[in-house]
């Protein structure tokens, strides 16, 4: 892998895992679209590391805010959202995706990956997502946030084991059914992502510790793993400052024209179906 190809997939890969538009679907079609080969299992492995860190350096106010040894600071959060409460909640929301990952995965990654089904996924979510923007109340934060609500939104986050569907972008759409704020919706998501995040990288960093990593593979690895972090905490501080005066339609739009894209490179530029 040169380092050009680390710089794109890594900046590809913080881009896509946090806003709501498929980071599975980007590294199927990117490469595919530049002629490059499939970038393996440490690769990555090594992206969602950095992507996972983009998260937990963000956020460490608010899991600290957790454990109850310091209070949150910013003014999306109240006192009442950084609480064990939280905790709970998040708790609760992972164990549906761990679940459904430990019997699933499998399944996934040898009979879903199909660029039809990661076509139909990006448009099938962005019409819930339309409907989510259309019906949404927008009342809740996250200190209002229930049992059922964090349960309902874990369900959503197993089902984005499917390509294509999109951890955040199920997710959020969900969190805007229950009547979260698009804010909150966010907040959330990105919080409930690291546990499931973490076990993923671990899972896959258990299946390598026979393998090893080739020292011509390092630097690639390193470039990859810093673009990857430094692009996922921005896109995340992005999301979350747009999301307080704007609506989701411009992800929306975006979907529905990739799996558009996707279905007619199926039909005429030889794209597998």
């Amino acid at each position: 892998m040169t380092l050009t190809q680390a710089a794109v997939l890594g900046t590809v890969q913080g881009l896509t895992e946090f806003l709501p538009i498929s980071s599975s679907a980007h590294l199927i079609l990117v490469p595919w679209l530049l002629g490059w080969e499939d970038q393996g299992l440490t690769f990555d492995v090594v992206l969602h590391a950095g992507t996972l860190i983009a998260i937990l350096s963000f956020f460490w106010k608010d899991w600290l805010g957790m454990l109850l040894i310091v209070g949150p600071k910013d003014p999306l959060m109240s006192r009442e959202a950084a609480s064990p409460w939280l905790l709970f909640l998040i708790i609760c929301g992972t164990i549906p995706a761990a679940v459904a990952g430990f019997l699933g995965q499998r399944m996934v990654e040898t009979q879903l990956r199909s660029p039809l089904i990661l076509a139909i996924a990006m448009i099938g979510v962005a019409f819930l997502l339309w409907l989510a923007e259309k019906k949404a109340a927008l009342k809740k934060g996250l200190g209002e946030l229930s049992w059922g609500d964090a349960v309902s939104i874990g369900m959503a986050q197993a089902v984005a084991l499917i390509p294509g569907i999109s951890r955040s972008g199920i997710t959020i759409t969900t969190g805007l059914f229950r009547g979260l704020t698009r804010q909150a919706a966010a907040r959330f998501s990105f919080l409930l992502s690291a546990p499931i995040m973490a076990g993923a990288a671990l899972k896959k960093l258990s299946d390598l510790r026979h393998t090893g990593i080739v020292e011509t593979d390092r630097l690639p690895l390193l470039l990859g793993f810093l673009a990857s972090l430094i692009v996922g905490y921005l896109t995340i501080q992005f999301l979350l400052r747009f999301l307080q005066r704007n609506t989701l339609y411009v992800f929306i739009y975006y979907r529905i024209i990739l799996g558009a894209a996707i279905l007619l490179l199926i039909k005429f530029a030889g794209f597998r179906p």
